[in-house]
């Protein structure tokens, strides 16, 4: 069929098909690799002159109990898991409360039995009818919600109903992420499940030689997971095509933009047939956000998990300790030795440079933590290398920059340490993220000093959304700044936890639950432990 784009082609306020030229897009940062310039050989695919072969979108069949369930108990199930949706009334698109109800086919239902999953979460019981329906939808859902699942099961159900894919080949599915780590933790989850009906994925991302890479897509793959820069590498090479991508995902299209990919985004959107599929997943509603969806996925389902203001998940325990900035290397000692008594559990610090990253790291080793790194300029296999160790619980502490604030899929983090305060306090709920994956609980430590009082106002909202303390620092560096409200409940304060009635480290029974293990290697303080600093 012949297909006119010239509506998407008149959207735009300049000649170049970008809302704006600033090269990091609306306001993020500027992407190291767009110099206004990167992929400016790759031309918009003028598609109304191009004949497109008909391609299936709704492959959803829903299960009676769907259809029946009343409509009383689909709103408290709604409101039990905080589900907001617009764009839909249609009672055959309500939640899927369990697996079975999803009537999927066996290679998919076989899969999700092996992994040993019981219900399904907010956003894939929602989700799952609207994605398999064809429908385009935008999910906003804090990390550790299962979004990925939720985007990768219709995606293989989609590609299992194309037509096979030969070599040469563009892919069906394509899912753009932000970052290498969150890449490669995506085509974990598309290997799971699409290697059981023989579907080939591959990660393609920069910082990893692209030899190993074209020679995947040039074989033929049915997904690709990419970053936006490496893929534009490709497209303009020729080493990939688009051609036959009917189903896009945006991860983390947030973050995406705060990081200045949106040119990029914008030109591999126009290599792609208008008629596709596409579902955009973030964390947070701004408008950037808001903007890209608004051109690009007419006609949009949304699902909210959860409220649109920025808030953390709320199974973590917040800790927030006003502090200067030369006392934080003797407070981490303390803290440290405080949460290992009984046993080390894994543990993330996040710190603002590299350099400060590899001078942290060393030091914990040098004093017997078992400490690993992770930043920017660590090359892919040192990356690979250190995350394995993490996950696999060889190491225990991974000291890191915001390269780990986002695409760290580790599920057993109990604690995460914010050694420096991020830029915003957006990065600050994705960095304590890393813990309380899914339905499991965590704390979160962040030393915060003068330096930081301009973030203390957004910050004091945090806690105040999720019910945590406030101390009276903190509290009085809101009232300086002309605003905030909040109470103390005891803290982290002189190298220490104030003590409190139910518990010695000013947490809740959740903390003290994480120190209920046997001792191991790791289970007193290393006998040759002194302070660094």
């Amino acid at each position: 069929m012949k297909y006119s784009t010239s509506n998407q082609q008149g959207m735009y306020s300049n000649g170049n098909g970008y809302r704006n030229n600033k090269p990091g897009g609306f306001g993020g940062r500027i992407n190291k690799v767009d110099d206004g310039n990167f992929g400016s050989a790759l031309q918009a695919v003028a598609w109304e002159n191009h004949t497109l072969s008909d391609f299936k979108k709704d492959f959803y069949c829903p299960h009676a109990n769907v259809l029946n369930r009343p409509y009383t108990e689909v709103e408290r199930y709604r409101e039990s898991k905080d589900i907001m949706i617009k764009g839909i009334a249609d009672a055959f698109l309500n939640p899927i409360q369990f697996f079975e109800e999803g009537n999927f086919p066996e290679y998919v239902a076989s899969c999700i039995k092996k992994m040993g999953f019981d219900f399904p979460t907010a956003i894939q019981a929602q989700g799952w009818p609207i994605a398999l329906s064809g429908k385009n939808m935008v999910g906003i859902a804090q990390t550790g919600s299962g979004k990925t699942l939720a985007y990768i099961l219709p995606a293989v159900i989609h590609i299992r109903n194309q037509p096979r894919v030969q070599r040469g080949d563009g892919p069906i599915a394509l899912v753009l992420a932000p970052t290498r780590e969150l890449a490669q933790q995506i085509q974990t989850v598309a290997s799971q499940f699409g290697g059981q009906c023989g579907q080939r994925s591959v990660a393609i991302f920069g910082g990893a030689p692209k030899g190993p890479q074209a020679r995947d897509l040039e074989r033929g793959v049915e997904i690709v997971i990419a970053t936006p820069g490496r893929l534009i590498d490709f497209l303009t090479r020729g080493t990939i095509n688009l051609r036959r991508c009917t189903y896009l995902v945006l991860d983390e299209a947030d973050r995406m933009l705060d990081m200045g990919f949106e040119p990029q985004i914008r030109k591999i959107m126009h290599q792609i047939r208008p008629d596709r599929q596409v579902l955009m997943w973030s964390a947070t509603w701004p408008k950037e956000v808001k903007a890209l969806a608004e051109d690009f996925l007419q006609d949009y389902v949304q699902v909210n998990i959860g409220s649109l203001e920025l808030a953390a998940n709320h199974n973590i325990v917040q800790i927030v300790d006003v502090c200067e900035e030369g006392d934080k290397q003797s407070k981490l000692n303390t803290l440290l030795e405080e949460i290992g008594t009984q046993k080390l559990e894994k543990t993330i610090i996040f710190v603002e440079t590299k350099k400060k990253v590899e001078s942290i790291a060393n030091g914990l080793k040098r004093v017997g933590w078992p400490a690993v790194c992770i930043h920017g300029d660590k090359s892919q296999n040192e990356r690979d290398y250190v995350l394995r160790d993490f996950r696999r619980g060889k190491s225990l502490i991974l000291v890191a920059t915001d390269v780990a604030a986002r695409g760290l899929d580790v599920e057993d983090v109990m604690y995460v340490i914010n050694y420096d305060f991020p830029n915003s306090s957006e990065d600050y709920i994705h960095r304590i993220g890393r813990t309380g994956r899914s339905t499991a609980s965590g704390t979160a430590y962040t030393f915060f000093t003068s330096a930081n009082q301009k973030q203390a106002r957004d910050l004091v909202a945090v806690l105040a959304e999720a019910k945590q303390s406030v101390s009276n620092e903190l509290q009085a560096m809101t009232r300086f700044s002309g605003g905030g409200s909040g109470y103390s409940r005891g803290g982290f304060r002189n190298g220490k936890f104030n003590k409190r009635s139910d518990n010695k480290f000013g947490g809740s029974n959740r903390f003290n639950a994480g120190f209920q293990r046997n001792t191991t290697m790791y289970g007193q303080k290393p006998s040759t432990f002194r302070r660094f600093d």
